[in-house]
């Protein structure tokens, strides 16, 4: 398996490139896998302009040396980019069922990071969702998974059964927002054997 050279990172919903944990992946692979290219794009609400942006980002990238993190609804979407790009992909807490979850928070919607940032979750956004859910589909490459019981969003059940060939670490407690991420980032970084 050759190293990885090139590094997608996805947030989650309502949130962006100034999270915790994608703050956290962008200066560890600064600090210890300089030569890793690592891009965090700030993803639009509709999901079929996410993914678009995504694979437009990528579209140069060597295939053989890509890899994909998401979290959350990120994971969701990092699980489509592995699909289409057969890349190895790390879903820390992914959204497993996420036309069901966000069909509730169609309308004004604000962004974690900046209060006074607004947007709106369309209705069609579920079914761009829709066609993009890979679930039931063998994975297309290594996946790893790591995910915390203690999530108060997502379900962890869901997320350990939609993952049955991933390398999982199951946390026993946690936080949806992984506040300990930071202790998994070796792992991570070793699993998508970062150059």
């Amino acid at each position: 398996m050759t190293s990885t050279t090139h590094l997608l990172y996805l947030h989650g919903f309502r949130s962006s490139p100034q999270s915790a944990k994608a703050r956290q992946m962008a200066a560890y692979v600064q600090q210890h896998h300089p030569r890793v290219t690592f891009w965090c794009p700030q993803l639009p609400p509709s999901p079929q302009a996410a993914m678009a942006l995504a694979t437009q980002g990528v579209a140069q990238w060597p295939r053989e040396a890509m890899a994909v993190v998401g979290s959350s609804l990120g994971g969701f979407y990092a699980s489509w980019v592995a699909q289409q790009t057969a890349c190895p992909s790390v879903m820390l807490n992914p959204a497993v069922h996420p036309a069901r979850d966000l069909a509730r928070y169609i309308g004004e919607q604000t962004s974690w990071h900046d209060p006074a940032e607004r947007f709106f979750f369309l209705p069609e956004y579920i079914s761009e969702l829709q066609a993009l859910d890979m679930h039931g589909r063998p994975p297309a490459a290594p996946e790893m998974a790591i995910i915390a019981k203690g999530d108060e969003v997502l379900d962890w059940r869901e997320m350990f059964a939609r993952y049955p060939a991933a390398q999982v670490t199951l946390l026993e407690g946690g936080e949806h927002a992984l506040l300990a991420f930071a202790e998994y980032l070796p792992a991570v970084a070793r699993f998508l054997r970062l150059a």
